[in-house]
């Protein structure tokens, strides 16, 4: 079993399906440390754009639900670090914050699009043991980010199925199944 790293994919088992925040999500590990883990929900998108939340920024990208965690504070994740100054490298060609500034700017003349940087509110977060709890109850799935800074382009609403498909076996059910099983 692959182990949780920084920059690794966390897919949520079926299994899970309780779970409002984290039911058929994929997650981005950005940070992994000595105090634990924080990554973004990837394919959660809230229904409000980056012009909803700050009226001074001319743009319709949308904003994704990162996580539960101090989801009051908005985070972005991003492929230009050529563009945007002091980004850190999460890994694959996928970065993490940088100055806001210069995003605001460049979200102004129209010169970063949804495939190139994504905006959440809140993150997603776990000390050391929880994660390895919730690993050890089957609840996640650890795979490599074979998308590398492809990744933004994944399909939100189709990113968790694919990953189903391709784990084969019994997850090739869970993949067709409804989102809330009540509806079944």
């Amino acid at each position: 079993m692959l182990k949780p790293d920084k920059g690794h994919l966390l897919v949520a088992e079926p299994s899970i399906i309780g779970d409002l925040s984290f039911n058929r999500s994929v997650v981005l590990l950005a940070e992994n440390n000595e105090s634990g883990f924080v990554g973004f929900i990837l394919n959660k998108p809230l229904e409000y754009s980056i012009r909803d939340l700050i009226p001074t920024i001319n743009s319709d990208l949308l904003v994704y639900n990162g996580g539960p965690v101090e989801q009051d504070n908005m985070y972005f994740i991003h492929t230009i670090p050529d563009l945007i100054p002091n980004s850190v490298e999460i890994s694959n060609g996928i970065y993490w914050g940088g100055d806001f500034d210069t995003v605001t700017q460049l979200l102004q003349f129209g010169k970063i699009n949804s495939s190139e940087i994504r905006f959440f509110l809140g993150y997603s977060g776990w000390d050391v043991d929880q994660l390895e709890k919730e690993l050890s109850m089957n609840s996640w799935i650890v795979v490599k980010n074979i998308y590398k800074n492809a990744l933004l382009l994944k399909d939100n609403e189709t990113f968790w199925k694919e990953k189903m498909m391709e784990f084969g076996g019994e997850y090739i059910i869970w993949s067709n199944a409804p989102e809330n099983p009540n509806f079944n």
